[in-house]
């Protein structure tokens, strides 16, 4: 018997087999971070249309003031957030999230939860106490956008890529540039 090819064919198939086992780990794990990647991405974008959507029914409510409807606007704010599910959207964000990108949305969070408070205070949509809140709430729905956009496809952009001065709107806004009056 020679042993130099049975040697060489137990190493050869060793090599073969070890290769494979390689190959197949490294595809599993490749498809499991695409899996994780769009898991994420698909999170990211109910959490800030469930967000979005939260906020258009808080502006509606202000501006309903402007009307001086006769709803209760604490009791329209609170079912805003409710109805929009965004604490259960929220939660699935945080199991998906990176740390940078759950930092942006827990602080776009917190400001939405403050227009949603300045809101069921009866503010009005011109008033200056929600354009106090609904500012800073705009420079961070940017500031996730920005994290998402670093995170997902390395891309950033800034004010200045839509001409901008500021995320938070003040230079673009109407009211805070005093071009119509308050309640009008």
């Amino acid at each position: 018997m020679d042993w130099g090819t049975l040697v060489a064919t137990v190493s050869g198939g060793f090599i073969a087999i070890s290769g494979t086992v390689l190959a197949d780990h490294l595809r599993r794990r490749h498809e499991n971070d695409r899996e994780a990647a769009e898991r994420r991405r698909a999170v990211y974008i109910e959490f800030i249309s469930a967000v979005g959507d939260c906020h258009s029914r808080l502006r509606q409510i202000a501006q309903d003031q402007d009307q001086d409807t006769a709803t209760d606007p604490d009791r329209a704010a609170r079912a805003a957030l409710s109805e929009t599910a965004v604490h259960e959207v929220r939660e699935r964000f945080f199991i998906d999230a990176s740390a940078d990108v759950a930092g942006a949305g827990q602080a776009m969070f917190a400001q939405l939860r403050a227009v949603q408070r300045v809101v069921g205070t009866g503010a009005g949509h011109t008033s200056a106490a929600f354009h106090d809140a609904y500012h800073p709430y705009l420079d961070r729905v940017w500031a996730y956008r920005v994290a998402v956009r670093e995170e997902l496809q390395d891309r950033t952009f800034s004010p200045a890529s839509f001409g901008w001065d500021d995320w938070d709107g003040k230079d673009r806004c109407p009211i805070c540039r005093d071009e119509l009056t308050v309640g009008a």
